[in-house]
């Protein structure tokens, strides 16, 4: 005896009803979609539209007279090894040629 050509058969008109529902339900969220994309982009134009134009080049702000960044190097210490050739172990490095050297005397500032 064989149940499972019966089960089959049954569940055959469901699945055909469904079928045809999604067919009928795509297109509708498919045209839902492309609404609110739509909608989305007219709602950016006329934001976009309510906001100030860019400044003219005649409205820029003015260019300083002066430079208002100015770079500076630190002068750092002997970073030479030693004369003889050998290498220097870890305890030995300490801050080697890391620390600043300080100025002689003050720049005047301008």
């Amino acid at each position: 005896m064989d149940v499972s050509n019966g089960a089959l058969s049954s569940l055959a008109l469901p699945l055909a009803a469904g079928r045809g529902a999604t067919g009928v339900v795509m297109p509708i969220v498919g045209v839902a979609l492309v609404a609110v994309l739509i909608g989305a982009f007219w709602l950016g134009m006329r934001r976009r539209d309510q906001e100030l134009p860019p400044p003219r080049p005649d409205e820029q702000p003015p260019r300083p007279d002066h430079r208002t960044h100015l770079e500076e190097h630190d002068i750092h210490g002997d970073d030479h090894f030693p004369a003889d050739g050998r290498g220097l172990w870890p305890y030995e490095l300490g801050d080697h040629g890391n620390e600043p050297i300080p100025r002689e005397k003050d720049e005047p500032r301008d």
